[in-house]
């Protein structure tokens, strides 16, 4: 595992990056160090990096979702089943706008199966950043094949994962991606380290990103 991209989610205090080589924000690469502790309290005046100002701001990494909410919701279509763990979910919109005949931004149920080809449904499924859904077709579940790990920082919101990116001590919520995931980095989600949107409520904001 020494060459394996790893993150470690200090108690109260930033991820340490070990190993990894694709980084990136909207402006473009970002230059990785061997460790890097990258800011998950939103305070940094040095984004995405730790500058300490968790301690001063007193913040706290307790996570506090209600276990009850960690659930796996399943919709099952004609010819593909689709899960959602809403817990997980980093809204990032992609479904609801890319989608939105299967996904519904709307009370009642969220995910129609029938509602467009399965290939449709697989390719947003696929572009989920926080790996809230997933699917199955024929009693197989889905495979996304992504050779090389990655982090890129969502512009105002999270840090997106994707590929072999190992968290280390961090259970990951019920069903999710094993190849993509959402972390918080504006200090407001329930479900830290997992972004769960909350960055949307405070309007959270960086002017480097």
């Amino acid at each position: 595992m020494s060459n394996s991209v790893t993150i470690k989610a200090a108690p109260d205090g930033p991820y340490i990056v070990k190993n990894l080589q694709n980084f990136s924000n909207r402006k473009g690469a970002i230059e990785c160090k061997e460790a890097m502790s990258l800011c998950r309290c939103g305070q940094s005046a040095n984004k995405p990096y730790c500058d300490g100002s968790h301690k001063t701001a007193g913040f706290s990494s307790e996570n506090q979702l209600d276990p009850a909410r960690d659930r796996l919701d399943t919709y099952q279509g004609k010819k593909i089943t689709v899960y959602d763990n809403r817990s997980i979910c980093a809204h990032a919109g992609i479904c609801t706008d890319g989608l939105p005949a299967v996904f519904h931004n709307r009370e009642g149920s969220f995910v129609d199966p029938d509602g467009a080809s399965v290939g449709e449904i697989i390719d947003i499924v696929n572009q989920c950043p926080s790996g809230a859904l997933s699917y199955i077709i024929d009693d197989e579940s889905e495979t996304r094949l992504i050779d090389e790990a990655s982090i890129s920082i969502a512009a105002n919101g999270p840090y997106e994962l994707k590929g072999k990116v190992i968290l280390l001590d961090i259970g990951k919520g019920e069903g999710s991606s094993e190849s993509n995931c959402s972390l918080c980095r504006c200090g407001a989600s329930k479900n830290k380290p997992f972004c769960d949107g909350s960055h949307w409520d405070i309007k959270f904001t960086d002017d480097e990103n």
